[in-house]
């Protein structure tokens, strides 16, 4: 199991399209892949190929989300994830 906490960079957080993006990568690998984030007391884990789950955790610019990978090719998978994130999902 491999995890990376990133921060949510582009201007209008993690809307529709980045989470579209994200969960299109994220189902282009066979391991389990979650999203973790913090909400006031509570730890919240989604599915990272859930578009719907990902839109529940209401992430903003700045937001800090730890993305976990287990499964045979789980480096691969963390790697492409963190790069959609830290290139903003292509939004200027």
């Amino acid at each position: 199991m491999l995890s990376k906490d990133m921060t949510i960079r582009n201007a209008s957080g993690f809307h529709i399209r980045p989470a579209q993006l994200f969960t299109e990568k994220a189902a282009a690998f066979k391991a389990d892949i979650t999203v973790q984030v913090q909400k006031n007391s509570d730890q919240v884990e989604v599915d990272g190929k859930s578009v719907l789950g990902l839109m529940t955790l209401g992430l903003e610019k700045g937001s800090v989300i730890r993305i976990t990978t287990n499964g045979t090719d789980a480096q691969e998978a963390l790697d492409a994830l963190a790069q959609l994130v830290e290139s903003g999902f292509g939004e200027a």
